[in-house]
């Protein structure tokens, strides 16, 4: 029981963490709504795109019976360097909304093949770079039941996240100010899913692989340090 109430809550925070950006490409969707390009388009498309992403991370999953718990844990640097790059470059979104072809859609079935659905499932994965580093370490640190528990948790908030972001669209100051703060505390959450990660995994438990652990978070400082430095000048 233990084990399914903490899968459920590591598959919200996981996913609060990694789809809030796609938010603001949500409300630019619905912004858009006409006779030709319709709310199904956008719910399917968001579905679409968001299913190849947990595709595309399921492997380590099964890689995970490859190499020791403890060693894999050491992708929890991933996320970490991501809440730290973002945390040091804030990000403005400024998304460009592809240009859709224009066809009607009476049925579940024309929706799921109408080129306006592909639109918006192509820029879910375009903007699916930062759900692949994270999903990756976490399935692999997952057992069947837990990974079962954690994506029923994400399928059921694309809904969640569709819906939010039509009613958002309906409150303009509120999205105004969504848009404008949400990605101050994303880098929070991704930097302790990261720490989650490698305290679940036991991976600061081993010496040698806290060593490595901290070698990794430095050398990526470093490298930010760099490149803010050639900013500057």
């Amino acid at each position: 029981m233990n084990n399914i109430i903490g899968a459920i809550s590591t598959g919200f925070a996981t996913f609060a963490a990694t789809n809030l950006d796609d938010i603001v490409v949500l409300l630019l969707f619905f912004t858009q709504v006409n006779a030709n390009f319709r709310n199904q388009h956008i719910v399917i498309g968001q579905y679409l795109g968001f299913t190849a992403l947990v595709l595309a991370s399921l492997p380590s999953f099964f890689g995970s019976r490859l190499f020791p718990e403890a060693w894999i844990g050491i992708l929890g640097t991933v996320p970490i360097a991501i809440g730290i790059n973002r945390l040091l470059n804030p990000q403005t979104d400024e998304d460009e909304i592809p240009v859709l072809t224009e066809q009607p859609a009476n049925s579940l079935l024309a929706n799921l093949f109408a080129p306006q659905a592909y639109g918006v499932a192509a820029v879910t994965i375009a903007n699916g770079g930062d759900n692949l580093s994270i999903y990756v370490p976490l399935f692999a640190n997952t057992s069947s039941e837990e990974l079962g528990v954690v994506l029923t948790v994400f399928f059921l908030l694309v809904a969640v996240w569709c819906y939010a972001a039509y009613k958002l669209t309906q409150i303009p100051a509120l999205a105004k100010l969504f848009t404008q703060y949400g990605s101050y505390f994303v880098p929070f959450v991704l930097i302790g899913l990261g720490i989650f990660i490698l305290i679940t995994s036991h991976t600061l438990e081993n010496q040698g692989l806290t060593v490595i652990t901290a070698a990794i978070i430095g050398l990526f400082l470093i490298t930010e340090a760099r490149d803010a430095y050639r900013d500057s000048i």
